[in-house]
């Protein structure tokens, strides 16, 4: 490790004026991207920005078809959040398969969404649900916030400050997990809004997007065997050696397929 500038304020404006003061600063959230990074030596920032302290980006409340969470909640408050889990179980589902209980109980929505990690949970559902992003200057709908491999539609030193997920009818989100470090290799999160189906995908690409080709055959027919004739082409796929691009594409298709097994069931 190295020297750098450690800053813990207590407002948004504060925290965005240390960022554009900075010749290199980075944001710290719950730190489980940041930390290893400078541990192998991949970043070396001037100043860490600790988010913590801000009390804008805390909360959690239920309202007018809403669950809406601030953007350093822990993903362990969200699995285990009563009404969370009583509105939007799928969220609480998601959140409570995140990594390991270390990685649940300090890892953040915001900073998870922020980072844009390819095999990251949360972005299957911020597409699946139709999520806004909110940050300290605008809203982002989520069909447009994730724009390519750690790439989002964030501008420098913008701050996420907390996320509205609409909430659907019944919803399911299936993940075929690294076995190591319970990424996902595939995610895949199906939402029906009064028969309107959304279909949210991460792990696949080097971003989560929406797979509208299934979402057109469940559209037609809210039933797992309709998407064995959905044609799933691999272009674009990640492939590495956790799974070949082909692969994942079939997995695209088999998680999908439980999930809506899993919404049958509901």
């Amino acid at each position: 490790m190295y020297r750098f500038n450690y800053h813990k304020p207590s407002s948004i404006e504060e925290a965005v004026s240390l960022f554009n003061s900075s010749d290199d600063g980075f944001y710290l959230s719950g730190g489980q991207t940041l930390i290893p990074t400078l541990k192998l030596g991949l970043a070396s920032p001037v100043d860490i920005i600790d988010l913590s302290n801000i009390e804008a980006l805390h909360g959690i409340s239920v309202d007018s078809g809403l669950v809406s969470i601030g953007a350093f909640t822990r993903h362990a408050e969200v699995a285990e959040h009563p009404e969370i889990r009583r509105v939007l179980p799928v969220l609480s589902h998601l959140a409570g398969r995140i990594g390991d209980g270390q990685v649940r109980n300090l890892g953040t929505m915001g900073g998870s969404v922020a980072n844009s990690d390819p095999a990251a949970d949360y972005p299957a559902a911020v597409i699946g649900l139709g999520a806004t992003i909110h940050t300290g200057k605008r809203t982002i709908s989520g069909d447009d916030y994730f724009k390519d491999l750690f790439e989002t539609a964030l501008e420098p030193g913008e701050i996420i400050t907390r996320i509205d997920y609409p909430i659907p009818d019944r919803a399911a989100y299936r993940k075929f997990p690294n076995p190591a470090s319970r990424y996902a290799v595939v995610g895949v999160l199906v939402a029906d809004f009064a028969g309107a189906i959304r279909v949210g995908v991460t792990g696949a690409g080097p971003c989560a997007f929406r797979a509208t080709g299934i979402e057109a055959v469940l559209n037609q027919n809210l039933d797992p065997d309709a998407l064995k004739v959905v044609d799933l082409p691999d272009a674009g796929f990640n492939s590495d050696l956790h799974a070949s691009a082909e692969y994942r594409a079939h997995l695209v298709k088999v998680m999908a397929e439980r999930a809506v097994t899993d919404i049958l069931a509901l």
